[in-house]
């Protein structure tokens, strides 16, 4: 137990000190008697900071008990001659609790009275009472010279002995009290009322710590407590609300809280200050996204407003650190606002592909795959090598886009004697490096397919695996398998065979290459000639069968640089009636009606896919103009492919007994699935997959495949409207009307850009016709595009 003060003690005194002041001198005594276990929290505390007054005001005197009692009691009589504390002659104090509970459930609120309200969630104001407003509210006078109606549960405190208190007196009160404040007074009191083990109102402890229960002084202990959250507890006692002290171990507990709360607000405005920091920088000097995962607490934050950015918080944590941040930033708690954010410090580039980061689709391949991809590049060893047939002889053509990463086919063709024409298909033979079962194999099928976007491509096979040991190249030895055709002279297949080969391509052409070779009619490239030849017997005689022509305009974006605020777009326009596209869709075509009726003949189970016609009556679109607007139409009756993993089934719209895609095995895996089980049959092997273990492939790479088109569709669709936002202003563009919506509201198709879209188009205007439009808004990031009809030139 400390040493208690008996006969004297040294009392600061200030002629010049208001009443609080000098209250604060009667509880020294009092404060003397920390317990020696807090002895050196009470050192770091002195009393001496507690006075909000300049030591040079202050003399030191030294005064006996009875001189201190004397005082005391001087004090006392100047408190009631003002009339503002009304104590017994055995100051028995009316606790807070008991005057606020009393006041408001009597209803005895008078006009005057100083209190304490609640003026929403966050703000707690003081102000007087002026009159009653209906039954139960009261009008008052805040301490920002308001004047409102509030409810009686708005009502915190009543500050004793505040009566006939004026509305203008209310701000020098404030300050007064903000002006007195210590929270270390709270830790002496409670080392006192800890080891005399008692509790407190707020009067009996403004009377203990300042000497005084004025209104200032007990207002000055209501906030000190309100705002405790270490020393006292709030305890009910008969309805009234007294405070106790917490244990030693409970506040050494809260006060390790506190401190780690006061370290995380730093680290949190730290932050804060380094965002608007780099708001404002220009976009080249801003931080790379790399220097915000430098620190883990740093990083622990920017992860979290991306999350909440990207819609995809994992737990409720990431939500409140995202809110807190944009709050502090002034910004909506949206998600786009913590997209703009994340772009406006530079952590995401302006074009940044949300959908991409959305839907967590793998683009990178992981370390242990790449070197399983090494290893089969530096074996290259060919397990069919003695099966394959020599074809290097053959002209071979491949036809592609001019930016195409993984060529997987090629053509061929020849007129036979009698005068029938004989056609190769040339698919690239991934399945002579990867085994069905292993590591890149189970990758690949994790992945289902490649992502193809404006911006960049995400290989499905590792991209030197890829690119070097399974796609196609111009003048070198590549494995294949091939698929050679005979056709009738009404397009018919009259005879076919699928090998394992050898082939060595001759040209790799673009489609606007093939279609001008095409169009010269050199003699040199005749084999081109009788591909095109054999593509329109094809076409001919699929619609004999009832396929339909959904042949259409396609748009590809290419986009370099994208992280730059403004990268370059190239736009490229394709009419899928193309000669050279026409040519090499029958081609693919004809390939997937051969390996289903191969597998069909050999009882190979396969991904079989089919499409009902739904009762298609070609007919029924003739009267619409043959393109894209019939296309259009067709396309919007027709339903959902189907699939079967043991016969072929009908594909309606391709006029087809049967089909299975085959020709893209590096891009597709269900694709490479068909190599495994033709490839195994060809070496008579058993099978790898059975039908069902196919179907359980099928139902999830097919799952990942419409996630990607729709990533794919989403991201083409952004860098139009990019490319249309940064057109002139003004310009204008021809339209075909495809459809009406409602009203004069069509659909429409911009054919210089490739995109569908809606407008309002004039009286007059019918299904077919071409409009010209202006671009009015375009915004990528919101997926808006507005158009207007204008007057033909």
């Amino acid at each position: 137990m400390a040493v208690r003060a008996m006969n004297s003690c040294v009392i600061f005194r200030s002629a010049a000190t208001p009443p609080l002041a000098v209250s604060r001198r009667c509880c020294c005594l009092r404060l003397l008697t920390a317990s020696s276990r807090h002895r050196n929290r009470l050192n770091s505390h002195s009393f001496l900071r507690c006075a909000p007054y300049p030591l040079s005001h202050v003399t030191v005197r030294s005064y006996s008990v009875q001189n201190l009692v004397e005082m005391v009691m001087e004090e006392l009589a100047s408190i009631h001659k003002r009339g503002r504390v009304r104590a017994t002659s055995k100051l028995e104090l009316v606790s807070t609790g008991e005057l606020l509970e009393d006041k408001l459930k009597k209803g005895t609120l008078q006009k005057g009275l100083l209190l304490e309200f609640k003026k929403d969630s966050e703000r707690l104001l003081l102000a007087v009472a002026l009159k009653p407003d209906g039954k139960k509210n009261w009008m008052v006078s805040d301490q920002n010279g308001i004047t409102t109606s509030i409810k009686p549960q708005q009502v915190t405190f009543i500050v004793p002995g505040a009566e006939n208190f004026e509305p203008t007196e209310i701000s020098e009160f404030v300050q007064k009290a903000h002006d007195n404040l210590d929270p270390a007074l709270l830790e002496f009191a409670w080392n006192e009322l800890l080891e005399k083990n008692k509790s407190v109102t707020v009067q009996e402890l403004a009377e203990m710590i300042f000497g005084s229960a004025e209104p200032l002084e007990t207002y000055c202990a209501h906030l000190l407590l309100s705002r405790d959250e270490v020393y006292f507890a709030v305890l009910e006692s008969k309805g009234l609300s007294v405070y106790g002290p917490r244990t030693a171990n409970q506040v050494d507990e809260l006060l390790r809280r506190k401190l780690a709360k006061e370290a995380s607000e730093k680290e949190f405005e730290e932050l804060i200050q380094l965002l608007r920091s780099a708001k404002q920088m220009p976009p080249q000097d801003k931080p790379p996204r790399s220097s915000w995962k430098a620190e883990e607490k740093t990083w622990h934050k920017i992860e979290s407003l991306e999350a909440f950015a990207i819609d995809s918080c994992k737990k409720d944590d990431q939500k409140k650190t995202a809110g807190m941040i944009l709050k502090a930033m002034g910004q909506a708690k949206t998600s786009s606002a913590a997209v703009n954010l994340l772009i406006d410090i530079g952590y995401f580039p302006v074009h940044v592909n949300l959908d991409l980061l959305k839907l967590n689709l793998p683009t990178d391949h992981r370390d242990e795959i790449l070197s399983a991809a090494e290893s089969l590049l530096s074996a290259s060893t060919d397990l069919d090598e003695a099966d394959r047939i020599d074809l290097t002889p053959l002209k071979v053509y491949a036809i592609d886009v001019d930016e195409a990463d993984e060529l997987d086919d090629a053509l061929s063709a020849t007129r036979l004697q009698d005068g029938r024409i004989k056609i190769w298909i040339h698919i690239a033979d991934p399945t002579s490096l990867v085994q069905p079962g292993s590591i890149i194999d189970k990758d690949a099928r994790r992945r289902g397919t490649s992502i193809f976007l404006p911006t960049a491509t995400y290989p499905m096979f590792p991209e030197r695996l890829a690119m070097e040991g399974m796609s196609l190249q111009q003048g070198k030895l590549c494995n294949a398998v091939s698929v050679s055709v005979v056709l009738r002279s009404d397009g018919s297949i009259a005879e076919y065979s699928v090998e394992n080969s050898i082939i060595k391509p001759t040209y790799m052409l673009t489609y606007e290459s093939a279609t001008e070779l095409l169009h010269l009619n050199l003699e040199e490239e005749i084999e081109l000639k009788i591909l095109s030849e054999a593509a329109a017997l094809r076409l001919r005689w699929r619609r004999e069968q009832g396929a339909i022509d959904t042949a259409t305009i396609e748009t590809r974006i290419k986009v370099t640089n994208p992280d730059h605020p403004e990268p370059s777009i190239k736009l490229y326009v394709e009419n899928q009636a193309d000669a050279a596209m026409r040519l090499v869709s029958e081609m693919m075509i004809l390939c997937g009606e051969v390996i289903a009726t191969f597998g069909s003949h050999n009882n190979i189970p396969l991904p079989y896919r089919g499409q009902p016609q739904s009762n298609i009556d070609a007919s029924a679109f003739a009267h619409l103009p043959e393109g894209p607007v019939r296309s259009a139409a067709i396309v919007r009756t027709m339903r959902a492919a189907e699939m079967d993993f043991r016969n072929p089934i009908r594909h309606g719209v391709l006029g087809l007994p049967g089909y299975v895609q085959f020709t893209s095995p590096i891009r597709r895996y269900m694709d490479l699935a068909a190599h495994y089980q033709v490839k195994a049959f060809l070496s008579g092997d058993p099978l790898p997959l059975s039908a069902g273990e196919l179907e359980g492939i099928a139902s999830s790479v097919n799952m990942t495949t419409r996630v990607v088109r729709r990533l794919s569709s989403s991201s083409l669709r952004y860098w139009i409207l990019e490319y249309l936002r940064r057109q002139p202003k003004g310009k204008r563009y021809h339209a075909l009307v495809l459809r009406f919506i409602k009203d004069r509201i069509a659909a429409i198709l911009l054919t210089e850009i490739g995109i569908q879209a809606s407008s309002w188009v004039s009286i007059g205007v019918q299904i077919g016709d071409e409009v010209d439009v202006q671009v009015e808004e375009a915004h990528p990031r919101d997926d808006i595009l507005s158009l207007k009809e204008v007057e033909a030139v």
